[in-house]
């Protein structure tokens, strides 16, 4: 076992967590399509417990229940988690990198594997041409900022105190996953290609379409953590910009300031010079090991602040689902 998985390396723990916390998700989603199977039957199929992670698939909305958070006092009720959720991983970006996308995001499990898969079967990955690897990048940032504006500062808090009390969004958890089980031509093909440009270049949607990971990745900038390199035990050796995912060029860097970087620590574990590349707190460089176990703290204490806050658990009741859940096809914002 040792000689899969080098337990002294922290990329490696890295890796090891972020597929534990997909077969978490994986084991939310089909926990919740039970949940959701038992209203569609009517009761017919057995009961089981809605869990409440699922609602970290409900960014937008969190961002709506962000700013009426912010604006009237009042927490969600109807989708509690998923407020918790996001305000825990915005202070994962603001304080240990994009940790998010490379610890904990399901899709940047898949994109990362896919990539990786690809670089077996094609014995490489393939780079797109820097003006459009630029206008593609810049995108992804557009739609963010066209999000975060459009809910931010285009909605006002009246008529988002109404979302959040209608129908639509206390179903949309639901809706998420029927979007999933019930995927429909355009989908199912957007999906397969988008799984297929993730096979030939490196994390393709995190790094061109993820309007989440854009928002992260500026709230990072902030963060006092950066991938710091000692010129003096550098050898130009060049692996850590070769091993980079986010294609950052980190060997001609003193410290790695882009928002592209999700403190995934491949390129401080690729390293063969010791000391010459670190995770460095203000400067100060730490033991890789030691910002994995910063980063499973902070996820931790923000899921912990929520349940013992009681600011977890959805409101909505069993009739309340009973009601709702055969209407959900018909539910319109």
């Amino acid at each position: 076992m040792n000689r899969i998985i080098n337990w002294k390396n922290p990329s490696h723990w890295r890796l090891t967590i972020q597929w534990l916390f997909f077969a978490w998700c994986l084991f939310l989603g089909i926990q919740f399509g039970l949940f959701v199977r038992h209203f569609e039957t009517a009761g017919r199929t057995g009961y089981y417990a809605r869990p409440p992670g699922v609602e970290g698939f409900l960014p937008i909305g969190s961002l709506m229940s962000l700013k009426a958070w912010l604006f009237t006092g009042q927490f969600d009720a109807v989708h509690p988690a998923a407020l918790v959720l996001f305000l825990t991983f915005l202070a994962m970006a603001l304080l240990t990198k994009k940790s998010f996308c490379s610890f904990i995001c399901p899709v940047g499990t898949i994109s990362e594997g896919g990539w990786k898969v690809g670089r077996k079967l094609f014995g490489r990955n393939f780079r797109i041409w820097r003006a459009l690897n630029l206008f593609l990048q810049l995108a992804k940032y557009a739609l963010s900022f066209f999000f975060v504006k459009l809910v931010l500062f285009g909605m006002p808090v009246v008529a988002l105190r109404e979302f959040l009390r209608a129908p639509y969004w206390a179903i949309a958890d639901v809706r998420m996953l029927h979007f999933f089980t019930r995927m429909s031509l355009t989908s199912a093909a957007v999906v397969c290609i988008l799984l297929l440009l993730s096979l030939i270049y490196k994390n393709f949607w995190c790094r061109y379409l993820c309007p989440y990971g854009a928002l992260l990745g500026v709230l990072s900038m902030l963060s006092p953590f950066k991938v710091s390199r000692r010129r003096d035990k550098c050898i130009d050796c060049g692996a850590c910009s070769r091993a980079c995912p986010g294609l950052i060029d980190v060997q001609h860097k003193n410290r790695v300031h882009s928002p592209e970087c999700t403190g995934c620590l491949t390129c401080v574990s690729t390293c063969p010079e010791k000391g010459a590349l670190s995770m460095a707190l203000l400067k100060r460089p730490l033991p890789g090991i030691t910002f994995v176990v910063i980063v499973l703290m902070l996820f931790a204490g923000g899921v912990l602040a929520g349940m013992i806050s009681d600011h977890w658990q959805t409101n909505l009741t069993y009739d309340d689902y009973r009601r709702l859940v055969p209407l959900v096809s018909n539910l319109r914002h």
